[in-house]
């Protein structure tokens, strides 16, 4: 079992603020499954703009900000072994796509979400993953399938290994 901070989050993934949405690993089995802590405050970017006569919906969290969380936090999985920071060489992480995510409550400013990401497949450099995130006891977000990939940066970028096209 494995617990990350911040720093060491920052180490795997390459996302720094405002996007970097994983706060802290609470639970890590390397290549089975992760819990991970996001939490939401008003004091983040996407609310500035609400004014005080705003409605309580407008604090809700957008849902597509709660899926990228999740999706974060099964990159720390997926990187665990080969981290790399730095996107321009090495192996990439690339999001290949989400199917069936069920938004089942709104999140608000104040709460603490526990992301749950279990690895269901993997085929070499391709990872499915799947899982939930909660509030409390409640679930507020169902994840039946992400997949993942791992390529080489020097195949996306079209040159050599840290060199940009």
């Amino acid at each position: 079992m494995t617990e990350l901070t911040v720093d060491e989050i920052k180490r795997i993934l390459p996302h720094r603020f405002p996007m970097l949405l994983v706060d802290r690993v609470t639970e890590m089995v390397p290549g089975e499954r992760l819990t991970a802590l996001k939490a939401v405050t008003v004091n983040e970017p996407w609310y500035q703009e609400l004014d005080d006569k705003a409605p309580e919906e407008a604090y809700h969290y957008p849902s597509v900000l709660l899926a990228e969380s999740w999706c974060q936090s099964a990159g720390v999985l997926a990187a665990w072994e080969n981290p790399n920071p730095d996107v321009l060489s090495g192996q990439v992480m690339l999001f290949g796509g989400v199917s069936d995510v069920e938004y089942l409550h709104p999140v608000r400013p104040g709460d603490v979400l526990e992301h749950r990401v279990t690895l269901s497949r993997s085929f070499g450099d391709t990872l499915i993953f799947e899982g939930e995130s909660l509030v409390g006891e409640q679930v507020v977000l169902r994840v039946s399938r992400v997949t993942m990939a791992m390529r080489p940066a020097s195949e996306l970028t079209g040159g050599a290994p840290g060199e940009q096209s």
